[in-house]
């Protein structure tokens, strides 16, 4: 045995090798005790967070919980103890032998005495019995204040008296009557309301031969329960009484092995007189065969064209009907948002296993869960306990005894109990039945993850298949193959939630005349989507709402304002900025729409925050609701905030990739800020988060400018540049980019609009579109002079000198470097010199000045060096490559712009990558080794072609064609879309060379 003990079956309590540890009283001993009552199985944290506060849980509930489950590992672990407690979603699990857990000792015991009690040995039953009840040092978890764990220990105390009773049945069968009285005695007086104790009391008595004393005894009990609760006995104990008066109240029959009936029948005869009694008829049976229970029969009806995994019924099947030696009740709990089938599920399964694995009846029962008036446990206990046949008058009024007298009716029958719409576990765990023979079934939109043992089933949305077949089944099978477009389109335009094709499944089974394609079309428009949802009884929008109402009221809201949302799967910090909630894990915020299925997790961030999204049509729904309850102006607001956490955190990777805010403005629109520890993380690689997010940030400068958030909305963008520019996306830039331009130049912002038209020159000129390029700089120039913006002045200069040095005009460009590096120091940016200098050192090296050109590039290489600017260095780098060609320093040229790729390799610059191909290529063709160079050349094409930069890809084409004099056929494969790059882009030097090069190949 490990030298750890726990000891659950009385204090709580842990033994080491030197003898009790000290638990510090309060949270740690509930988080240990609820461990252990669930040992080697997940307990979750939000189960952890109700026990300990119930319904108020403060902000730091689950740090907290992550604080004490860290103390008890300590504890642990200091014990030298095999246990463990390891973290496992969605909670933590105790890991230990179940024989240190005197819970679980209890009832492997029970277990075992049950067993050799079918096989007939029934003194060593009555031994293992003893020995599980010596185990108990008290109520279980005496002393631990936690309202849901009561509940937990009730059962288990209620275990310990039902071993308790086995036994002292067991001990009748071998005849033991004197030496148990004493002890009936004493335990009728401290469960007085236990029947059956009474019993067995009455029956010991007169066994002994003490006739009166056992009348006197069956007297006592009913003075008791009339005074007490107004009732009379049990009919099991009247019976007594009168068997006892006729004189005929056999002994036992003698220990043999005990086959488990087979129905009711069998129980029936079990007990009867000899053949050759004188007067069989006149002995009564023992009191279990005198029952004449009504059989419950309340299932609702199944549907016929149901449809489902044939996997999921099988689990569901044995989870319910169980294995042989299964010692608790069998329990299966179905989730899922609305309208996914969930009761539908339940029901066919009841139905599938009515007759066979639960002949003694089905109790059913709407728990209202998703009302404004849930049932209360003691009132389902009530409809049960009549329909298991119990008149009215003697139901008592307490849920305790109510719950007593329920278990006590199915203690030896087989029945099916199925509560649907359950608000939460505090509503089940009083319906469960205490005997293995029976099950339940619950089906909730809560996870009902605090139901112990129980066989999870949560339910999504159809697969296409099945959704497809449940279409046929309703509408026809020919209708939809005739429409099997227009069929799948349905299936996905309603999400293949069930309810929802099921309404619009009988809309079209009740028209004929309805194409499937008309349907398509009627809900095409999301804002009438949910009128068209609905058909007689059945509607979408009626099933959302009762979910939806239940919720809290801030839920609500979020809910509502998260519908905003245009990305396709939500971070946990958009809750916190919504809700201008600034708690350090917004997450929580969110989870309350996860456990009842309104929102669902859709993945794990890499800093292992959750990521989550809406099932279009409930985004719909809280579409409608936001609509209802927020003026436009607070839409805005909550927009504005969203907006301002997607800027900040762009804003953020934008500093990290360049070293801090160079080269590029900002408006003064606010920002609102993630927490600090989920930034750092999430940006740790901001390329990465960049690219991870860019749909969901190029949907917000739309979402912005369409908003009129016109300064998020530009600022946004230009941001962005810092992703579009390294992976080549070109056509997201000049997307967003001409929409956040529409917004500006509507509001009349001159500086966003400047600020656009500058970005957007940038984005010409990457394209060689140098005429459109020219024409947008200056534009945006004239615009920046006239607000005396150095920093736009300087982006513009720099761009018009690029364009100027491309062209050839050296001198041109060299003037408008020396303006942009005053604009830069102006404005205080040292990356945007450092730019220039790199740019202007290229035409230094054109003109023969290498002493300068070096004295530049270096003065660059510092900058970026002190500034941790990656991708500059890399750029300046690459010139000092160019310069070692020029100086005919070829091999160490060749070392360089291998180094240089490599870095724009592991940054992912794409548009870097093909530079350095053609680069390299350059290199071997001074070299003399044209064979690397064409294989260079070749790569290069791919690298910028592949992102769709056809006027890199033509340069490239033109330099390959050079080396291929001997290919006439290649060379002009290659030329002839490099000439139409060219002519469409106005690249005339490049234009002429390669008309002359395909004309010489002709």
């Amino acid at each position: 045995m490990s030298p750890l003990a726990f000891r659950v079956l009385g204090p709580l309590q842990v033994h080491g090798p030197d003898g009790p540890l000290r638990l510090p009283p309060g949270r740690q001993e509930v988080i240990l005790a609820a461990l252990l009552l669930e040992t080697n199985r997940v307990v979750s944290t939000n189960h952890l967070v109700d026990l300990i506060w119930e319904d108020n849980p403060p902000e730091t509930a689950r740090t907290q919980v992550q604080i004490c489950v860290s103390r008890l590992r300590k504890l642990l672990a200091g014990a030298d103890g095999e246990v463990s407690i390891t973290t496992r979603p969605p909670g933590y699990v105790l890991h230990t032998d179940a024989g240190n857990v005197d819970a679980a000792l209890f009832t492997g015991l029970v277990l075992r005495a049950r067993r050799l009690r079918e096989r007939g040995e029934l003194d060593q039953a009555v031994r293992l019995l003893r020995d599980a009840v010596t185990l108990w040092q008290g109520d279980c978890l005496s002393g631990l204040d936690s309202g849901p764990l009561a509940n937990k220990a009730r059962q288990l105390n209620e275990e310990r008296l039902t071993a308790v009773e086995l036994r002292i049945q067991l001990e009748l069968e071998l005849g033991r009557y004197d030496g148990l009285v004493g002890e009936l005695q004493r335990l009728t007086r401290e469960h007085p309301l236990r029947e059956k104790l009474r019993g067995q009391l009455i029956q010991a008595l007169y066994w002994s031969g003490r006739q009166a004393e056992a009348l006197e005894a069956f007297r006592t009990a009913r003075r008791f329960l009339a005074e007490e609760l107004g009732l009379e006995p049990s009919r099991e104990l009247r019976e007594l009484e009168s068997a006892i008066l006729a004189g005929r109240l056999p002994a036992p029959a003698a220990p043999a092995p005990v086959r488990v009936p087979a129905d009711r029948a069998e129980e029936e005869t079990a007990g009867a007189e000899p053949e050759e009694d004188p007067e069989p008829a006149a002995a009564p049976p023992p009191p279990e065969a005198l029952r004449q229970d009504a059989v419950p029969h309340q299932l609702p009806a199944a549907v016929a064209d149901f449809v489902s995994d044939a996997g999921r019924l099988a689990a569901l099947e044995e989870a319910l009907t169980g294995r042989p030696g299964r010692t608790t009740v069998g329990l299966a709990a179905i989730t899922g948002k609305p309208g996914t089938g969930k009761s539908t599920l339940a029901v066919h399964v009841a139905h599938m296993l009515s007759e066979t694995g639960f002949p003694d009846g089905q109790l059913y029962c709407d728990l209202r869960g998703t009302t404004g008036t849930p049932a209360t446990p003691e009132e389902v206990l009530g409809r049960f306990l009549r329909a298991l046949g119990i008149p009215g008058q003697l139901i008592p009024e307490s849920l305790d005894e109510r719950a007593e007298m329920y278990r006590t009716r199915l203690a030896s029958r087989r029945v099916l109990v199925v509560l649907d719409d359950a608000a939460g576990e505090g509503q089940v765990l009083p319906l469960l039945p205490g005997s293995r023979g029976c099950a339940v079934l619950v089906t909730g939109r809560a996870r009902l993850t605090a139901l112990p043992g129980a066989h999870r089933v949560e339910l999504d949305v159809l697969a296409e298949d099945q959704a497809l077949e449940l279409l046929s089944r309703i509408v026809g099978r020919e209708r939809v193959a005739g429409e099997a477009a227009a069929a799948e389109a349905l299936v996905r335009t309603v999400g293949r939630l069930p309810l929802a094709l099921r309404i619009v499944a009988a809309r079209l089974a009740a028209r004929p005349h309805w194409t499937l394609a008309s349907m398509v079309q009627r809900l095409a428009n999301e804002r009438h989507r949910l009128d068209e949802l609905a058909h007689g009884e059945m509607t979408m929008r009626a099933s959302l709402s009762l979910t939806y109402e239940g919720l809290a009221p801030e839920d609500r809201r979020l809910l509502r304002l998260l519908s905003m949302a245009q990305a396709p799967t939500l971070p946990s910090w958009l809750a916190g900025a919504l809700l201008d909630d600034r708690r350090p894990f917004p997450s929580d915020l969110m989870e309350p729409l996860v456990d009842v299925q309104m929102l669902d997790v859709a993945g794990v961030e890499r800093t292992g925050g959750f990521r989550y999204r809406f099932h279009e049509i409930i985004r719909v729904y809280a579409r409608e609701q936001l609509a209802a309850h927020h003026t436009p102006e607070a839409r805005q607001e909550a927009l504005a905030r969203m907006a301002g956490g997607w800027m900040h955190l762009a804003q953020q990777a934008h500093r990290k990739v360049y070293g801090g805010d160079f080269t590029v403005l900002h408006g003064d629109a606010p920002r609102w800020e993630p927490p600090a520890s989920y930034t750092d993380e999430v940006l740790a690689d901001p390329l990465a988060w960049l690219d991870a997010e860019q749909a969901s940030l190029c949907g917000m400068v739309e979402h912005t400018a369409d908003a009129g958030l016109h300064d998020l909305s530009w600022d946004l963008a230009t941001s962005l540049v810092t992703l579009f520019e390294v992976r080549g996306h070109y056509d997201l830039w000049e997307q967003t980019h001409l929409s956040a331009l529409a917004a500006v130049r509507k509001a009349g912002n001159l500086r966003g609009t400047a600020a656009i038209r500058a970005s957007l020159g940038s984005l010409y000129m990457s394209r060689n579109q140098f005429d459109t390029a020219r024409q947008a700089l200056n534009s945006a120039l004239d615009v920046f002079q006239a607000l005396d913006e150095p920093m736009g002045e300087a982006l513009c200069r720099r761009d018009m000198a690029l364009i100027a040095r491309t062209s050839g005009d050296d001198a041109a460009a060299l003037e408008l470097y020396r303006r942009s590096l005053a604009d830069f120091d102006r404005a205080g940016d040292v990356v945007g010199r450092a730019i220039v200098l790199t740019q202007s050192a290229h035409i230094r090296m054109r003109q023969g000045e290498i002493a300068e050109a070096q004295r530049q590039l270096d003065e660059a290489l510092d900058i970026y060096e002190g500034v941790g600017y990656t991708g500059g260095r890399a750029r300046t780098l690459r010139r000092v490559g160019q310069l070692l060609l020029e100086q005919g320093r070829s091999d160490l040229a060749v070392l360089t712009f291998t180094e240089v790729l490599e870095l724009c390799r592991d940054s992912g610059d794409v548009i870097g990558e093909g530079h350095l191909l053609r680069d390299l290529g350059h290199a071997f063709v001074i070299m003399g080794r044209p064979d690397r160079a064409r294989d260079f050349y070749d790569r290069a094409v791919a690298a910028r072609e592949g992102v769709m930069d056809f006027g890199g890809g033509a340069l490239a084409r033109l330099d390959l064609a050079r080396l291929l004099d001997a290919e006439p056929g290649r060379s002009r494969e290659l030329l002839v879309p490099a000439v139409e790059v060219f002519r469409e882009r106005r690249m005339g030097r490049e234009l002429a060379e390669a008309e002359r090069l395909l004309a010489t190949g002709c």
